[in-house]
Order: C-alpha cells, then sequence, then structure tokens
C-alpha cells in the first residue's frame, strides 16, 4: 500500500513540474509538456478590416500535452499521446468554439524494429510535411504555407483538417535516411462519407538535404464541403538545403476537389532561414492561384520575421506580413510576441 502511495505521489510531483516520471526504473514514463504563444499587434488578412489586438498561438498554436511510453522488452516499446491546443488569450481550450478536447493528438502506439502502428486521433502527414519545409513552421498566423494550404483564402475548400480521427498509421524506421508513411481514417458510417481518408508519405533526410512527397484523398470529416462533393486529392513535393549561412526551404501543393462543380489549385511556397546573433532571420513568400467556377483566384503572402531565442526554452519573435487576393484590397500584419515551452 505504502509502495503504490510513494508511486502515486512522485507521478503527480513529477507532472507538476514537467518531469518524466520513473515508474519501473527507467522501464516506463509519464510527462506533461506544451508551449505557450501570445502576440500584440495590428493584424489585417486581404480584404478584412484592421484588428489591434491580444492574440494567442499566431506564431504557435498554443497547446497542452500528456505522454507516456513503456518499455516492454524484447525491442517492443509502448506509447500514449493526449494533447489540447488552447488559446491562451482567453484561457480557452481548442482552437476555436466546438473543437474537440484533445483535438491536437490522442493515440496509442506501439513501437517495434519493423516500425511504429498508432491509432486514434492523429497529425495527418500533409500537415508534417508543410510545416516542416517552410521558415514559419506550423505558424497559421504569419506562414504563408499553412494559410494557403490549410486555411485558404481563394475560395477553393481544404478539407480533412491537420489531424483525422478514428485513424491508423504505420511509420517504418529509417532506411539510410528514408522514412515511409501510410495513414488510413475509417468513414464509420459520417454523414456524406463516401469511404474513408488515405494518405502515404515519403521523407528523405540526409546531411544539409530534406525530401518529402505526400498525397492524401479525404472522403469524410470534411468541414465547409461544396455541394455534391465527392473527395479531394491532394498532392504536395517539398524540400529544402543548408547552406550553413542559410536554410532554404521549398514546396508545391497540388489540391483538386471533386464536386457538383469541381475546382483544383496550385500552391506555392519559397523561405530562407538565416542565423542571426542569438536568433534566426525568416523570409517566406507564398502564392496560390484557384481555378473556381466563377473564375481564377489568386492569393500571395510575404511574411519577413526574426525570432530571438532568450533561453532554449522561451523566444520573443516580431515579424510583418502582407497578403494580396484578387479583387480585394491588401492587408498588412505587424505584430511581436513570446513564446513559452515547458
Amino acid at each position: 500500500m505504502r509502495t503504490t502511495r510513494r508511486a502515486a505521489l512522485t507521478l503527480a510531483a513529477a507532472i507538476s513540474v514537467g518531469l518524466p516520471y520513473d515508474a519501473a526504473q527507467a522501464q516506463a514514463s509519464v510527462k506533461l509538456y506544451g508551449h505557450v504563444d501570445l502576440s500584440v499587434g495590428s493584424f489585417q488578412d486581404a480584404g478584412r478590416a484592421r484588428v489591434k489586438e491580444l492574440a494567442g498561438g499566431k506564431l504557435s498554436t498554443s497547446h497542452v500535452g500528456l505522454s507516456g511510453n513503456e518499455d516492454l522488452g524484447g525491442g517492443l516499446r509502448a506509447e500514449f499521446v493526449l494533447e489540447q491546443f488552447l488559446r491562451a488569450d482567453t484561457g480557452t481550450s481548442g482552437r476555436f468554439n466546438g473543437d474537440a478536447f484533445w483535438s491536437r493528438n490522442a493515440f496509442v502506439s506501439l513501437g517495434a524494429s519493423a516500425g511504429t502502428l498508432r491509432l486514434g486521433r492523429i497529425t495527418t502527414p500533409l500537415f508534417v510535411s508543410t510545416l516542416i519545409f517552410n521558415p514559419f513552421g506550423d505558424s497559421f498566423g504569419f506562414s504563408p504555407a499553412i494559410r494557403q494550404v490549410f486555411t485558404p483564402a481563394t475560395g477553393q475548400p481544404f478539407l480533412g483538417d491537420s489531424g483525422w480521427n478514428s485513424a491508423a498509421q504505420y511509420t517504418s524506421p529509417s532506411l539510410g535516411g528514408l522514412t515511409l508513411a501510410a495513414m488510413v481514417n475509417a468513414g464509420e458510417g459520417a454523414a456524406g462519407a463516401t469511404g474513408g481518408n488515405l494518405s502515404a508519405a515519403a521523407r528523405y533526410f540526409a546531411g544539409p538535404v530534406g525530401v518529402a512527397a505526400t498525397w492524401q484523398r479525404v472522403r469524410n470529416g470534411a468541414v465547409g464541403a461544396p455541394a455534391g462533393w465527392r473527395d479531394q486529392q491532394t498532392a504536395q513535393l517539398a524540400g529544402s538545403y543548408d547552406f550553413g549561412a542559410v536554410k532554404a526551404f521549398a514546396q508545391y501543393t497540388r489540391v483538386d476537389t471533386a464536386a457538383a462543380v469541381s475546382t483544383d489549385a496550385d500552391i506555392y511556397g519559397a523561405g530562407i532561414a538565416a542565423p542571426a546573433g542569438s536568433g534566426r532571420i525568416l523570409l517566406a513568400y507564398g502564392r496560390a492561384s484557384a481555378a473556381l467556377a466563377a473564375g481564377a483566384v489568386t492569393s500571395q503572402t510575404v511574411s519577413a520575421g526574426y525570432r530571438h531565442s532568450l533561453s532554449r526554452r522561451t523566444e520573443l519573435y516580431a515579424v510583418l506580413m502582407t497578403d494580396r487576393l484578387t479583387s480585394r484590397s491588401n492587408g498588412n500584419t505587424a505584430a511581436g510576441g513570446m513564446l513559452h515551452r515547458f
């Protein structure tokens, strides 16, 4: 009884400070982690009114995570991950009203030398590839690539979100720098579903070179889908090269939506990240062209920023962004903020 109580107290203390809990002499651990991002400034998308505010999650969506793993012996390892988005400016859970509590990730996994299998709600390979191969990472506020692929302003919708429910994902071990992944989402009788979602990805990293090819097909779990839609297929090629003094990024994404009126979009992105002092300078450009029933629409976004590291866990940043959209007034954003990891 005393042993059980001592273990429970140790776990509670470990979680409270974000340290691993050793339940069986380095065979199992549980930890609490995440980050909080807040910024203040003047924000304006193309064709929208200017908003002056203190905002949460512009550089990187704030989240809290709880994970644990256990060494099962014989090369097997079990893991769980539960991650919740939050809006730190208001203390509200989720990315938006109605977002699921564990909407970032919620899965169990089993890993071995042959690869890793995950089951649950899982971040998609397309989202991971898009954030890896652009200098602003997963920024929905400032990254042209993230904005134009996942929250497009052109009128060509993106369907399927950055994570899929009821999903299974297999990831191979690294094979000379090459990693393969496959993911499926079960339709499970969802309204309008005509089958499960599918995704396949290949990523290669060796020295300064990084390359990725990703494909996904969405047939359910779509919010804001057009009338009579059947599926949406997205393919992406992305790459990066680290020259030392500067790291360059590029990606191309093609989105095809089969519906009563089918549409398509081509999205191009490029950028650089350069070390400067105790931080790095970021510059990114994105261009999205959508062929719609009403005609072609083009979106162009340029972002420039600086991230200054106060420590391994704390950063200050400043960003300028200009946003253009066909037949709309330009939008201009100037903001600064702080990101703290724990």
